[in-house]
């Protein structure tokens, strides 16, 4: 099987993306005091390591708000839903801040989304704009969430590599190995998986991140761990996966929620490796009232399969229109931040966000597999 060609099928995703978003921010819309709308903001990354998690909780996103303004809005008003995309550099980040600092009638920043810009933004908001809450980010890292106007809602990549080895050493696995797709992931998580892994009785053998992924899997011996725990995105994973494809020991590759597995059987997944993923979302089959509305709701808007991801956007703007429209009166950027701040309590069709000043709310994590056959499970 050939590698996939990463750079093509990204430039053209991120084509897809661009077509389905605003135009440049420099054209975005101009309300006159007084009118019957609001503004939510979403930052999105579309630079290529990101775009493939970013593309589908973009589209859940769009399909929540314009469902919700089908619906009247928020208590009556429009809500404008202003799509900021971002290249993951600090300068795009800082632009993306300084126009919502020009944008008065935006309450609220929703939805960041991938990993990287979410975690720059969460800095960026409490230094640049504390008066704004940043609701829901797809905020991987644990660490950030001191942030006083930052709000997470999904379980933590350290609750998912925690969920993953629990479900590991469930199954009488003693041995564990952990591959990092980038330098990036190997500085932030090494730590928290060795601790993880000590805690658990695992024994750990972490491989150092190298920039062909494809060789790396090729050098295992048949010592090396059955299971792999994988930190990184979808195009490293599959590079990886296909590098191991033709080995005679059968192994099993465990992802985080940032692979997306619709991408991956796309761009050519081992077929004799099974590659589980970590989601922090109900499975997209689920008979739960919210996942029903979902895909209700992205069937007759979009031309879209359901994915975990998209699953997770459409969550994000559910539970920030919920809060907001639990606000007095019309919501303004002061009450916006104080109605987050009581991190009140909401169940979203059977989706239970229960946060406090120490939690994200919910833990939330199961699992989905492609199976050696080339099906999605779950």
């Amino acid at each position: 099987m050939q590698n996939p060609d990463r750079r093509q099928l990204m430039r053209t995703v991120a084509g897809a993306l661009a077509a389905s978003t605003l135009p440049a921010w420099a054209q975005l819309p101009k309300t006159a005091p007084g009118s019957r709308i609001c503004t939510v903001a979403q930052v999105v990354d579309v630079s290529v390591s990101q775009i493939d998690v970013s593309k589908d909780f973009l589209i859940g996103s769009r399909a929540a708000w314009q469902d919700i303004n089908a619906r009247g809005g928020l208590r009556g008003k429009t809500v404008q839903h202003l799509v900021l995309e971002v290249d993951g550099s600090a300068a795009s980040l800082r632009a993306a801040v300084q126009t919502l600092k020009n944008q008065p009638q935006c309450v609220a920043l929703s939805g960041s989304v991938g990993d990287h810009a979410a975690a720059q933004l969460t800095d960026l908001m409490q230094r640049e704009l504390p008066d704004v809450a940043h609701v829901a980010p797809w905020l991987q890292n644990a660490t950030l969430d001191a942030a006083s106007n930052t709000f997470p809602i999904f379980a933590s990549r350290q609750e998912q590599v925690a969920h993953a080895i629990k479900s590991l050493s469930v199954m009488g696995i003693t041995e564990v190995g952990a591959i990092y797709g980038s330098a990036a992931e190997y500085a932030s998580y090494r730590q928290g998986v060795d601790e993880m892994a000590n805690t658990l009785k695992l024994r750990l053998k972490s491989y150092s991140p190298v920039a062909n992924l494809q060789q790396l899997g090729k050098t295992l011996t048949p010592d090396s761990p059955r299971v792999l725990l994988f930190l990184g995105g979808t195009p490293e994973l599959v590079q990886f996966s296909q590098g191991i494809e033709k080995q005679a020991a059968q192994r099993y590759i465990i992802a985080m929620s940032d692979v997306n597995l619709q991408t991956m059987l796309q761009m050519g997944v081992s077929r004799f490796t099974p590659v589980i993923a970590t989601q922090v979302v109900p499975m997209v089959n689920a008979n739960l009232p919210i996942v029903k509305s979902f895909r209700d709701t992205l069937g007759r808007l979009y031309d879209e399969p359901p994915t975990p991801q998209s699953l997770a956007g459409y969550i994000a703007a559910r539970y920030t229109y919920e809060v907001l429209q639990g606000i007095d009166g019309a919501p303004t950027r002061l009450s916006a931040l104080q109605a987050f701040q009581k991190r009140s309590t909401v169940d979203l069709g059977g989706f239970r966000i229960a946060p406090d000043t120490r939690s994200r709310g919910t833990a939330y994590v199961t699992q989905s597999m492609i199976s050696t056959d080339g099906r999605l499970l779950g």
